[in-house]
């Protein structure tokens, strides 16, 4: 076997056997926090009369092999050895055996320490030193810093020496202002360092980093900050959820009011539901945007190498988990990295290592952010960005599910009566006639369009040499010199970018040219040309925009290649934005695309409602084709001559539409049989039962009359959380009440009808036929809005379907309504510099009405909370009809099954997926 050396900092160093090498000594510390290793050893080079040390970290010690070598080259021939064990016992269960049999047998005193603040009889009862020891090791070790260190290693030395016992370890504060230089502090001392009147940005930061002396990189943000002019306030807490930690925060902001918020803390606060309980979020916060800084547990190597960016427990600790509370991802600050081997103690030094130019990006992003909130709304200046996917000026301002022409003007106008200095469009009309005056991104005749913004070739190339040379060999290499450039016009470069005072709207470049813009427009690989750095340059330098807001789903600046989290000054989104605040309209079912946003260019999402959904019905040649098979229907009885007519012509107009394939008929008008009838008629039955698009959504509007209607019964028409009550299917509450005895949202559209025909689903029609399970979904919908356009009481006789009908007035309704409001305030709220509640995101549709009311800055998904409930009936009845399916067709049950679960589709519909694999 060989014997590996290890990797300082990696979480899986333990997966190989690591010879440590390491003499013998007075005193040996194992440890799983590579910080209490850094502090002791520090604590020891600043000591004249420590005892011998040797440190080592408890990761290099999780294979059988580097246990027994250890113990047998060094602990089971040293005087003590401390071993702390964070997770209990379970986490080094075969070194905690291997060490307290060899030390207890050798007479070595054995101390085996909990990793945190809590007591642990198992570990307490493999230890064979006194209950006074054990409480004084482990005080020093729990409440941390420079001083209790030295405390520790001098007890250690009382204990082999018969020296004079040092004190009780010094408690460290479990929150508190933080001053580099000065270490614990209070308010009034930080306020010298202070410029009056500047904006003040608290740095959140773990109180462990006060315990191990790793405040390296909380010291180089304080100075970036100032240097930005800004007022730094750093404060170290036990934890976001300790109420003491919580209380001290409060107090401070109470005193010193935030403008923008840094935090370094890991995991997520409040929910959704309580945003209250986070002390970063709402008033007491004084609604301050907090800036996720991220200190990385990886390396700066590992970081830089890879396009990943970070480690899987980087992403879920200090990306999405935090996604939870509303933070914006900046960059990571600072990496693990190896400081220096120590010679004395014989182990790698691990510490967190500043990363210089990524903390002057952060302070610089929080600067820009500073700025947009003290900036008066008169004097900003915001940039509206359009879509245009592919490069077509047919496809001018599309997003998803969006009317982004209607929505632009909409801002403006919204923009305007909120006292902006800014011009609106008469109507959106209006708004695309002029962008189609000016250049677009289609080439063959921008030369003949006026209009628009430019930006001079010299001033581009002052800026672009500015640009590291790989980066600048990256752009030549693919589009040769700007000078190439099919949008230079002249000695300047022609911008689709139109003025409305204090306003701009702008065209989103193409992120190349003579390429397949479909091809491309997510390609990882393709670095922007001359013209496209040229627009986004205009913005943040001629312009001096304050803000830029990406109109709908979905722009291609998150798309440019560079690392998919944390960042580098190499990748190209930060290349292109810089540090502007980043606020972005997005449709709230598509949580995956928007995850992007947020991640790669520190994007506020301010979700928005989807489009309005209605009953897809037949027409046309579609409508003929179900009165045929109705006719059809009652002739087979009646008429057989006319029968064979019928069948005739259903199967010649079916093969006319290129409908025979899909429906499965037969080429034979004689062998459509009752079966390929059945089969027809389910067809047309799914076509009419389809949710479909009524229109598109306009930003800051909710839908009205007949499209709420609709939209709000396709929200109840599935059951919602636990489906029973109000959440319960509006449409199987009506079954069941009616005494129809099937499930209308899971029967053979096509199946003859044979059950009850209540005469209240004959009010809907007494000339429309009734023969399928299909015609009697169709007349619940229809008394489903007679409900809703016509509210009754519903008396006893209603058990099931009541309590939906309240929920849809009292809950559904109210959510609807407000989306429209509340996506319009988000946008002047977060235009104000000021923080934009979370919420979940997913498909409303889909037993989601909690994504409602729109205008939160959604996250991806809470996966403390995936499947849902609703997802799990979801789920568990796609797992039974898979699993009867299977035996029908194949006479058995299935034994193996491969299930393709994908994130984006999850996230939409809360886990449907991963139910059906836990059903299965």
């Amino acid at each position: 076997m060989h014997l590996l050396a290890a990797t300082p900092g990696a979480l899986d160093t333990g997966a190989q056997p690591v010879d440590p090498r390491q003499t013998p000594a007075d005193l040996v510390v194992l440890s799983a926090a590579d910080s209490e290793l850094a502090l002791l050893s520090a604590a020891r080079a600043d000591m004249s009369d420590a005892p011998s040390l040797r440190l080592w970290s408890l990761q290099n010690l999780s294979h059988p092999l580097s246990v027994d070598l250890h113990l047998e080259q060094c602990a089971a021939r040293s005087r003590l050895v401390v071993a702390r064990i964070l997770g209990g016992s379970g986490y080094w269960r075969y070194g905690l055996a291997q060490y307290s049999a060899a030390l207890h047998a050798a007479g070595i005193p054995f101390v085996a320490l909990p990793g945190d603040d809590k007591p642990d009889e198992e570990l307490r009862a493999l230890s064979t030193v006194s209950d006074a020891d054990y409480a004084a090791l482990w005080s020093c070790l729990v409440e941390g810093g420079l001083e209790n260190a030295r405390r520790f290693l001098l007890h250690a030395r009382s204990m082999l020496h018969g020296t004079e016992v040092p004190p009780r370890a010094k408690p460290l504060l479990k929150a508190g202002p933080f001053w580099p230089g000065m270490g614990e502090t209070d308010l009034a001392a930080i306020r010298d360092h202070w410029t009056p009147g500047a904006p003040v940005v608290p740095v959140v930061f773990y109180r462990a980093l006060m315990q191990s002396g790793a405040t390296a990189p909380v010291a180089h943000l304080v100075r970036a900050l100032l240097r930005q002019g800004l007022n730094p306030l750093p404060v170290f807490v036990a934890s976001l959820k300790d109420p003491l930690s919580r209380d001290t925060l409060a107090a401070l902001f109470a005193e010193a009011p935030p403008s923008v918020i840094l935090n370094a803390t890991s995991f997520a606060v409040g929910t959704p539901e309580t945003p209250g309980d986070n002390p970063l979020a709402g008033p007491q916060a004084n609604a301050a945007p907090v800036l996720q800084v991220i200190f990385s547990g990886s390396s700066e190597e590992q970081w830089a190498e890879g396009t990943r960016g970070l480690s899987a427990t980087d992403i879920a600790m200090n990306v999405a988990l935090p996604e939870l509370d509303g933070r914006l991802l900046s960059r990571a600050v600072s990496f693990k990295d190896e400081a220096h081997f120590d010679e004395a103690t014989q182990c790698p030094i691990v510490t967190y290592a500043p990363k210089a130019d990524r903390i002057r990006f952060v302070a610089d992003l929080a600067a820009h952010w500073a700025r947009l909130r003290h900036t008066p709304a008169p004097e900003r200046k915001v940039a509206l960005i359009l879509a245009n996917y592919p490069n077509k000026d047919g496809r001018l301002a599309n997003g998803v599910g969006l009317d982004t022409p209607a929505a632009t003007v909409h801002a403006l106008t919204l923009l305007r009566d909120a006292g902006y200095a800014v011009t609106a469009p008469e109507d959106s009309d209006a708004l695309m006639t002029r962008l189609l005056a000016g250049p677009t991104n289609w080439l063959a005749d921008r030369k003949d369009k006026e209009g628009g913004e430019r930006l001079p070739l010299a001033s581009y190339r002052r800026w672009f040499d500015t640009l590291p040379w790989e980066t600048k060999l990256q752009v030549t290499d693919r589009w040769g010199p700007p000078e190439q450039d099919p949008y230079l016009d002249g000695d300047a470069f022609a911008l689709s970018v139109h003025r409305f005072g204090n306003a701009v709207v702008g065209l989103q470049p193409s992120r190349g040219y003579d390429i397949d813009p479909k091809a491309t427009y997510h390609a990882p690989d393709l670095v922007p040309p001359h013209h496209y750095l040229a627009f986004y340059l205009w913005l943040r330098e001629a312009f001096g925009t304050h803000a830029l807001v990406h109109m709908g789903k979905h722009g291609n600046l998150e798309w440019l290649p560079g690392k998919a989290v944390a960042l580098s000054a190499d990748c190209w989104p930060e290349i292109a934005l810089g540090p502007l605040p980043h606020l972005y309209p997005f449709i709230v079912n598509d949580p995956g695309e928007g995850t992007q946003a947020k991640r790669r260019a520190a994007a506020v999402i301010l979700d928005h409602l989807t489009p309005p959904l209605t009953r897809a019905e037949t027409y046309g040649p579609l409508r003929d084709l179900e009165v045929l098979l109705d006719e059809l229907a009652q002739a087979q009885a009646t008429d057989p001559r006319r029968a064979d007519y019928l069948r005739r012509e259903i199967v010649t107009l079916a093969t006319a539409m290129g409908l025979s394939a899909d429906a499965g008929l037969p080429e034979n008008p004689a062998a459509l049989d009752q079966a390929s009838i059945q089969s027809l008629d389910a067809w047309l039955c799914d076509i009419k039962e389809a949710q479909i698009r009524d229109g598109l959504h306009i930003f800051g509007q909710s839908p009205g009359g007949e499209q709420e209607r609709d939209l709000a019964l396709a929200l109840v028409r599935v059951p919602r959380r636990d489906g029973h009550g109000g959440d319960a299917s509006l449409l199987r509450a009506l079954a069941s009440d009616m005494g129809l005895g099937f499930d209308p949202l899971d029967c053979d559209l096509g199946a003859p009808w044979t059950g009850p025909q209540p005469k209240g689903l004959w009010a809907m029609s007494l000339t429309e036929p009734w023969r399928t399970h299909g015609d009697t979904v169709e007349r619940l919908e229809w008394l489903s809005r007679q409900l809703l356009d016509s509210p009754r009481d519903l008396d006893h006789r209603w058990p099931a379907t009541r309590p939906v009908i309240e929920a849809l007035h009292g809950e559904i309704l109210p959510r609807l309504r407000g989306c429209g409001p509340a996506e319009s305030q988000a946008l002047l709220t977060a235009l104000d510099g000021r923080a934009i509640l979370p919420g979940p995101s997913g498909a409303p549709t889909r037993g989601r009405p909690d994504v409602l009311p729109t205008g939160r800055n959604f996250f991806s998904v809470d996966a403390r909370a995936l499947p849902t409930q609703a997802a799990w009936t979801l789920g568990r009845a796609s797992a039974e009809l898979l699993v009867e399916r299977h035996l029908q067709d194949q006479g058995d049950y299935p034994r193996a099954l491969l299930l393709t679960a994908w994130g984006t589709s999850n996230m939409r519909t809360g886990g449907d997926d991963i139910a059906q694999g836990l059903a299965l």
